[in-house]
């Protein structure tokens, strides 16, 4: 289901190099992603750590989809500390995936693999299911318009598996922001939690195919069984606050 595209049709993005950091930019003011040299499986960004959040409804999935590579902050973290799950990660700009190595993103393998394709094709013609859909599909000029349109957000609902979750990431300041929330919400019949990044102009939203409101969340600062020191520590307290935000709309 392979569907290339033209390079000349996108932006190259610029690799900004410090001591201690590497960062994928698209322009002088926005940094698409960063990376620790020292520790380049770390999520560096807090809306990132959020995103992760979503382990509080599915800890241990198995089949995991990515809108989006960027410099691969999160298919680094979940290819590394979730070692059961199988990995798609589809990229429409052949010059991001170009960067794969330069931010020590993972070789095509078993269970991991890279497709330059639109997002928005691939979420209509697959007929593979997942546990979780992460969108974070930003580029040069925020998001695409295909990417966060009532269609597109039905396809995420339809190839997850009963319980599966989409997690999108926002520019809560967005003046259409609200409108993609409604889009995300009507498509998954309400089951739409939204949490805010602090200290960011990030928010993510979750949402739930198969939710009803027997549906019980918990959360429980102790690591998970499964689950080595160094990624909880990262992630538990952004766990925390999707569960607050579950908690809110439900009292609310």
């Amino acid at each position: 289901m392979s569907r290339t595209t033209s390079d000349e049709r996108f932006e190259k993005p610029v690799v900004q190099e410090t001591a201690s950091a590497k960062s994928m930019v698209f322009s002088d003011i926005d940094i698409q992603s960063r990376m620790s040299v020292a520790r380049p499986d770390e999520l560096q960004f807090e809306y990132t750590r959020l995103m992760m959040g979503v382990l509080m409804f599915q800890p241990q999935p198995k089949r995991m989809l990515m809108v989006g590579l960027g410099g691969g902050s999160l298919a680094k973290f979940c290819y590394k500390y979730l070692p059961d799950a199988l990995i798609t990660v589809v990229e429409i700009n052949p010059h991001v995936i170009a960067l794969r190595q330069s931010f020590c993103i993972p070789d095509d393998d078993a269970r991991f693999q890279v497709v330059q394709m639109d997002a928005a094709h691939f979420m209509a013609q697959t007929e593979q299911t997942f546990d979780m859909v992460f969108v974070d599909g930003f580029d040069q000029h925020g998001m695409p318009e295909q990417l966060c349109s009532i269609q597109f957000y039905s396809d995420c609902r339809r190839v997850l598996n009963k319980g599966g979750l989409t997690v999108a990431n926002l520019h809560r300041f967005n003046a259409y922001r609200d409108v993609y929330v409604d889009r995300i919400e009507a498509a998954f019949d309400g089951a739409l939690w939204v949490a805010n990044a602090p200290g960011t102009t990030n928010c993510v939203a979750f949402a739930m195919h198969g939710y009803s409101k027997d549906t019980k969340f918990s959360y429980s600062k102790h690591r998970p069984a499964h689950m080595r020191d160094e990624a909880w520590a990262q992630i538990s307290p952004s766990v925390a606050r999707v569960f607050l935000a579950t908690q809110e709309k439900q009292n609310g």
